[in-house]
């Protein structure tokens, strides 16, 4: 046990985060931070690192043990891009020069050679909070702390990060709204639940369904002590009267009084809504013809001679690294931009919405969100606009909340509110989940999966592209082109050339190094390599043969828990007929998320040795 948690309070006036909370963090373990926004993930990290202070309860955190937290206070003392990223780097015990290790780093975020020489403040505020990470990751802290790592990065090097973070040696705990990266990261998932913490060996899905079957229970039970306590409170009233039956009703009355009442459990609002879709009796919605477009006369496009014809109900992702013009093809999708040559052609029943990167700023800090949704009602109707307030988990008073005061979370709720006031056969949407949490991402997903018109959207999550694409523009390697096929298609049978080049430069940068040197290097690494795949995968080899024993028993206690329920059933036993019927439901459920996790198991267990399979070969490659 590295760091241990007990007894953790925390609210902000009635708003309670955490009440009498407690985890450890073991070593090893990288765990997956879930809960709703607003439910105290990032005041968590910030309690660990100190930067704020909990009402109660003790965070142990042993003495020399660092702890690092990627900050969003962007503050650079270097002249140059790679000597910033340099400051975080360990004394070598040899005093060896291991730069390379933040060139390394740097290239997998997406900086160039050519950036390494750069002033750090002349770096767009994206890039400067990538230059935060690789100093953070260049450190090598024993915990890292990551709150939304991927928020700033493209897709490329969101597979990099992905990449470094499983081969992550010492402890992490992960915020992130993506589902899928989480889960291809962590060892463990912990989640922030109703002021609770629970915390599972697995994925964010085991996790899930082990609440869903508590709070089941726990509903049920509930359902089942009230029908008693009103049984008896019948019992009371009718012999209350009654001399002969009075020790018999103060008996029941004392025992009423006992007996703990359990509370209905508040309603946790999730959001649920629709797009509205428009008619439509054509065949293409839209067709680019020769797109090309340059914000710089003299410069080269950033799109070039793109055809692209867009369906009544095509799925199409527009992918790539950021500045390379995902965003700009949208605006000139939109009619928000003209081309510089060649046109975009709309047929007479297109009707648009544009969820834009943008679109935040372009809110009015002043207005209320109910405001917000009145200025674009065709019709102005408060009932209309509360009750599309009430659909984006804005209910009551909290309609009339400020735009200033929202979160960025809760402002593209009120975007996705604006979205689907009126009907659209065209969806056009820039990034809409960067600030949405996963069970809004979830209910998005569903919306677009309905809609019975076309959607093009912009995104660097692979769990969105894996879920809704079905062709791409991809922007690869200076180019822009039409993918005839899913986002898994692709990666089979072209992939990313500026991924290539980024493992590529990895490669030689690392390994040119003084060649002895550079082989004593390979041979620790091989080392580590072992011992890591010793330290992983026997686990999980463990805990196969004993989920499964689990399972048998289970199910050969339910079917001893059925018999006994015929035989109770047919004496008219309610009680015996209850309680077998909670423990049949129990198992029964037990054995689903049984099956859940040894099919999550063996996912992870072969992933994990092909995984170790290709490290080992990369390193034979290198001679060792």
């Amino acid at each position: 046990m590295v760091i241990q948690v007990s007894n953790l309070t925390k609210a902000y006036g009635t708003q309670v985060l955490f009440e009498d909370v407690g985890f450890s963090v073991n070593a090893g373990e990288r765990i997956g931070l879930v809960g709703r926004n607003g439910h105290g993930k990032t005041t968590l990290l910030r309690m660990i690192t100190g930067e704020e202070k909990p009402d109660d309860g003790i965070i142990g955190i042993p003495n020399g043990y660092t702890v690092g937290y990627l900050s969003q206070h962007l503050a650079f003392s270097e002249d140059t891009v790679l000597g910033e990223a340099c400051l975080g780097l360990r004394p070598s015990d040899d005093g060896a020069d291991e730069s390379y290790k933040a060139e390394t780093i740097l290239m997998g975020l997406g900086f160039s050679t050519d950036d390494f020489l750069r002033y750090p403040l002349d770096l767009s505020g994206g890039y400067q909070v990538r230059l935060n990470l690789a100093k953070l990751l260049v450190s090598q802290p024993n915990l890292l702390l990551l709150d939304e790592p991927t928020n700033y990065l493209d897709i490329v090097s969101i597979r990099w990060l992905m990449s470094f973070l499983k081969s992550w040696k010492e402890e992490l705990i992960l915020i992130t709204h993506d589902r899928e990266f989480m889960d291809s990261v962590t060892t463990h998932t912990m989640g922030i639940h109703r002021t609770r913490i629970r915390k599972i060996e697995g994925p964010t899905d085991k996790l899930y369904q082990q609440i869903l079957l508590e709070e089941e229970v726990y509903e049920q039970t509930r359902i089942n002590e009230e029908k008693k306590r009103k049984e008896v409170e019948q019992f009371i009233s009718r012999f209350r009267a009654q001399a002969t039956r009075a020790r018999a009703v103060q008996s029941k009355i004392k025992a009423l009084q006992k007996r703990e009442r359990i509370e209905k459990m508040s309603d946790i609002k999730d959001l649920e809504f629709e797009f509205v879709p428009a008619p439509f009796t054509g065949k293409a919605l839209l067709e680019a013809r020769t797109l090309t477009f340059s914000f710089d006369a003299g410069g080269p496009p950033l799109i070039e001679d793109l055809d692209l014809v867009i369906g009544k109900r095509d799925r199409i992702a527009v992918i790539g690294k950021n500045g390379k013009g995902k965003t700009t093809l949208l605006n000139l999708l939109a009619g928000e931009l003209q081309p510089l040559k060649g046109e975009v052609v709309r047929h007479s029943q297109l009707k648009t919405a544009y969820f834009g990167q943008t679109n935040i700023q372009r809110l009015s800090p002043s207005k209320t969100v109910e405001e917000e949704i009145l200025d674009v009602l065709p019709v102005y109707s408060k009932g209309t606009a509360r009750n599309i307030c009430g659909v984006m988990m804005f209910e009551g008073d909290a309609a009339l909340k400020k735009v200033s005061v929202l979160s960025g979370g809760e402002k593209s709720r009120v975007l996705l509110g604006k979205l689907i006031v009126s009907p659209a056969n065209l969806l056009l949407l820039d990034e809409p989940t960067n600030h949405l949490d996963m069970e809004s991402i979830d209910s998005l997903l569903e919306a677009i999966d309905a809609f019975e018109g076309a959607v093009v959207i912009v995104t660097h999550s692979e769990m969105i592209l894996n879920a809704v694409a079905a062709r791409l523009v991809v922007f690869d390697a200076g180019s822009v082109k039409v993918f005839e096929g899913t986002y898994r298609d692709f990666l089979e049978r072209r992939g990313w050339k500026d991924e290539a080049e980024v493992l590529d430069r990895d490669k030689k940068d690392v390994i040119k190094k003084n060649s002895s040197a550079n082989r004593k290097e390979l041979k620790r690494l091989k080392a580590e390599l072992i011992n890591d795949r010793s330290r992983i995968l026997t686990p999980l080899q463990r805990r196969i043969p004993e989920v499964e024993e689990e399972i048998t028993r289970l199910e050969e206690q339910m079917n001893k828990d059925t018999h006994a329920l015929v035989k109770a059933s047919t004496k008219g036993d309610g009680d015996s007929i209850r309680r077998l019927s909670m423990s049949i439901h129990e198992s029964r459920g037990k054995i689903d998320a049984l099956f859940d996790e040894l099919e999550t198991l063996t996912n992870e267990l072969n992933a994990r040795a092909k995984e170790f399979e290709e490290r080992f070969e990369a390193l034979k490659v290198e001679g060792v």
